[in-house]
C-alpha cells in the first residue's frame, strides 16, 4: 500500500485520524494532516481507504 497527502490541500478536518489514527496525525500548530505510517499492514487497508474517502479536500490519496 503507498499512500500520498498533500499537506498543501489539507483543510485540518481531522477526519483522517478518526478513521485510522495509527496511520495519520495533525500538526500542533495548523492542523495540517502528517503521515505517521508509511507502511501499515494489509489489514488496515479498509481504514486507510476510509480516511482517504472522508477527506473533504481530497488531500489523500491511497494506491494498493
Amino acid at each position: 500500500m503507498k499512500i500520498i497527502i498533500d499537506q498543501d490541500k489539507c483543510v485540518a478536518s481531522g477526519q483522517c485520524v478518526m478513521a485510522a489514527d495509527d496511520v495519520f496525525d495533525q500538526r500542533d500548530e495548523d492542523g495540517v494532516v502528517v503521515l505517521l505510517n508509511d507502511d501499515p499492514s494489509p489489514g488496515r487497508l479498509a481504514d486507510v481507504r476510509q480516511a482517504s474517502l472522508v477527506c473533504p479536500a481530497l488531500a489523500i490519496t491511497v494506491e494498493a
